[in-house]
C-alpha cells in the first residue's frame, strides 16, 4: 500500500437512520427520535441531543433525561432501502458511487470537479442535487482518502490537496471509530491523531497489531484504498408513446405486443430473462396505473405479450367481478405504456425439458388464474401456504395467486399425514378421523408431547415445534369462521371445563346451531392453550376436544371464555 491517496469527495447525510425511520415507517423526525440496537441508541434526532441524549446511551438513560423521547429499533435493511434514491441521486450527476454504508457514499473528486469548475462547485451541485430529488439535508466533504473525506464531510469543509495530515492531526483519537484503541491510547497519553500518527510504525504494530497498523495509516493520511464504485444497472424498461390515446381493447392488445417483443429482445440481448414484470400506464388526464405480474418460469414474448393484454383488458373494460364489484376504470385513454421487467436472473437457469416442455397443464392453469386476476384483481385468486401454528386455522396463510409463497409464522415440515403443499395450493390427504375411546385417550397420544417428540426427532430440523400443536392427521376442513355449538352431558346438563381443566361430564350430545342434537360417543381432551398471556388485550386461553359422532363424522372442538365451537372438520 504505497500509492497516493485518491482526492474524494463524501456525501453525508446526519442522523441518517432517524431519516430513514421518518421515510419509511412515518416517524417525525423533527421530534425527539432515538434509534436503539442492543439497548443503546446509536443515533437521534437534533432535538433528542438538545434534551440531552446521546449515542451509547442505555434506554432508560435516554428516557429519564428526555421522557416523551421516541424510541425506534435499528434496522440496517431499512437504512439501505431509504438511501437507494440518494444514491441514485447522485449518480444523476456523478458516476462511480461508493456506497459507504446507510447514510454516506463517496465518489472521485477529479470527475465532478472538472466538469462543474472546481471542488466546491461540485461539492454545492451535488448537495443541492439530493435536496431536491430527495428532500434530504446532506452534506459534503473533501479530502484525500475515504477516511478524510468522511471526518471533512461531518464539519462540511474541502480540505486542500496535500493538507489532510494537518487537518487530521488536531482531530481526537475517538475519530478513528474504534472504542477499545481509542480508551487504550488516551490512557497512553496519545489523544489526537497527530500524536498517534508520529508513533513508529513497527511500535504501532508490534504493539496494536494490524488493526491498530491500519489505524496508525489513517491517522497519519495515508487512506489509499481504492473506492469500491457500483455499476448502475441498465435500463431494461421499455416505454411506448402514443399520440391517440389508447380507449380500447383490441388497440390496446396490438400496441402491447410490440412493446413485449421489443422488452423480450432487449433482455436477451443481456442474456437475462424476468420472472416479475412491471405494468406501468399513463392516461392522458394524468392517471397513473401501475401492477405486477410474478411468473415462476421464464417469460417470453409471448407471455409477457398475454399479461399486458389482460392487465389492458382488466383496465380498459372493467368487468364486473365478484358480487358485482367493479373496478374503476381510467377516465381517460392511455397515452403511455411502460413494461418494467424485475426479477432478473441469467438465462440459462430457465431450460425446457429434453422430451417437449415441461409443465404445460401447469402453465395453462397459471394463464387461466392470472388471467382472472387481471380482470378482478390480485386477491381474486389465492392459494393457501402452510406454516406454523398451534391450531389448524394459524398454520394455513391465503396469499394471492404468483406472489411469494412464504408461511405467515416459522413452522417445520408437515409430518407423515398432514397437508402436503403443492404447486397450485394445499392438498390435504383422505385420512381417516382420529381414533378415540369413550374413555377420553385418544390413540394418537396427547397432542402436545406427541407433537414435541415428533418434530424433535426430526434430523436436520433447524425450525423448533409449536408446543401444543396437535398430531396428525391434520383436520380435512378447516372452518373459516368457527360454528357456535353447545355440548352437554347424559343428563342434559351444559358440560363446562374449570380453570384447572377439569370436565365437569363426559360429553354425551352435540348441538351446533339450529341442528338437531348428535350422540357424541367418543371424546379426547382437552389439550389446554394459553397464548400470550404476557400481553392482556392479546390473551387467548382455550381448551380443545376432538369428538366422534355417531353418525361417523369427526370435529375439533375448543372452549373459550365458556363457548363451545367448532374449528375443523375430519375426513
Amino acid at each position: 500500500m504505497t500509492g497516493r491517496p485518491v482526492r474524494t469527495l463524501l456525501l453525508w447525510c446526519p442522523d441518517w437512520p432517524v431519516i430513514a425511520a421518518e421515510i419509511v415507517d412515518g416517524v417525525p423526525a423533527t421530534g425527539p427520535v432515538a434509534v436503539l440496537h442492543a439497548n443503546r441508541v446509536v443515533a437521534c434526532s437534533e432535538q433528542a441531543r438538545a434534551e440531552g441524549v446521546r449515542r451509547g446511551l442505555r434506554r432508560r438513560e435516554a428516557q429519564g433525561r428526555c421522557p416523551q423521547l421516541t424510541v425506534v429499533d435499528h434496522d440496517p435493511g431499512r437504512d439501505a432501502r431509504a438511501f437507494e434514491p440518494v444514491v441514485a441521486a447522485v449518480e444523476e450527476v456523478a458516476a462511480g458511487v461508493e456506497v459507504v454504508r446507510p447514510g454516506a457514499c463517496a465518489l472521485a473528486a477529479r470527475g465532478p470537479a472538472r466538469y462543474f469548475g472546481g471542488e466546491e462547485a461540485a461539492a454545492e451541485r451535488i448537495v443541492e442535487q439530493v435536496a431536491q430529488a430527495c428532500a434530504v439535508e446532506s452534506q459534503v466533504g473533501v479530502a484525500d482518502g475515504v477516511f478524510a473525506a468522511g471526518l471533512a464531510a461531518r464539519a462540511g469543509q474541502v480540505v486542500p490537496p496535500g493538507g489532510t495530515p494537518t487537518f487530521l492531526a488536531e482531530l481526537p483519537v475517538e475519530a478513528l471509530g474504534r472504542p477499545a484503541l481509542a480508551d487504550l491510547l488516551r490512557r497512553l497519553g496519545v489523544r489526537t491523531l497527530g500524536d498517534f500518527a508520529a508513533l513508529p510504525t513497527g511500535d504501532v504494530l508490534a504493539r496494536f497489531g494490524f488493526d491498530g497498523a491500519l489505524a496508525h495509516r489513517l491517522a497519519a493520511g495515508r487512506d489509499d484504498r481504492p473506492l469500491a464504485v457500483r455499476q448502475p444497472p441498465d435500463d431494461l424498461a421499455v416505454t411506448a408513446d402514443h399520440d391517440e390515446p389508447l380507449d380500447r381493447v383490441d388497440a390496446a392488445a396490438f400496441a402491447a405486443r410490440a412493446l413485449a417483443e421489443q422488452l423480450h429482445d432487449r433482455l436477451a440481448a443481456h442474456g437475462l430473462a424476468c420472472t416479475r414484470l412491471g405494468i406501468e400506464a399513463v392516461t392522458a388526464h394524468g392517471q397513473e396505473l401501475h401492477r405486477v405480474w410474478r411468473h415462476d418460469g421464464l417469460l417470453t414474448a409471448a407471455a409477457i405479450a398475454d399479461r399486458v393484454r389482460w392487465q389492458l383488458d382488466g383496465w380498459l373494460s372493467g368487468s364486473t367481478g365478484r358480487a358485482g364489484a367493479r373496478p374503476a376504470r381510467p377516465t381517460a385513454g392511455i397515452v403511455r405504456l411502460r413494461l418494467v421487467p424485475d426479477g432478473l436472473l441469467t438465462r440459462s437457469g430457465l431450460q425446457a425439458g429434453l422430451w417437449g416442455e415441461a409443465g404445460e397443464e401447469r402453465e395453462r392453469a397459471h394463464r387461466a388464474l392470472s388471467r382472472v386476476q387481471g380482470i378482478l384483481g390480485p386477491e381474486a385468486v389465492v392459494t393457501a401456504v402452510l406454516g406454523g401454528g398451534r391450531s389448524p386455522a394459524d398454520q394455513t396463510h391465503l396469499v394471492p395467486w404468483g406472489d411469494e409463497r412464504l408461511p405467515a409464522r416459522p413452522g417445520p415440515p408437515p409430518l407423515p399425514g398432514e397437508p402436503v403443499e403443492r404447486p397450485g395450493g394445499v392438498l390435504s390427504p383422505a385420512v381417516p378421523p382420529p381414533a378415540v375411546a369413550s374413555t377420553g385417550v385418544p390413540s394418537a397420544g396427547v397432542p402436545g408431547r406427541a407433537g414435541r417428540a415428533g418434530r424433535a426427532v426430526a434430523a436436520g430440523n433447524p425450525v423448533p415445534p409449536w408446543p401444543g400443536r396437535l398430531p396428525p392427521p391434520s383436520p380435512a376442513v378447516v372452518l373459516p369462521t368457527p360454528l357456535a355449538a353447545a355440548v352437554h352431558d347424559a343428563a342434559g346438563e351444559p358440560v363446562v371445563v374449570s380453570a384447572r381443566l377439569a370436565v365437569s361430564a363426559p360429553p354425551a350430545r352435540l348441538t351446533v346451531g339450529s341442528a338437531a342434537p348428535a350422540e357424541i360417543v367418543g371424546w379426547a381432551g382437552p389439550w389446554p392453550v394459553d397464548e400470550r398471556w404476557w400481553a392482556p388485550a392479546e390473551a387467548r386461553r382455550r381448551a380443545r376436544f376432538q369428538v366422534c359422532l355417531a353418525d361417523g363424522a369427526a370435529l375439533l372442538l375448543a372452549v373459550e371464555a365458556g363457548r363451545w365451537l367448532v374449528e375443523a372438520i375430519y375426513d
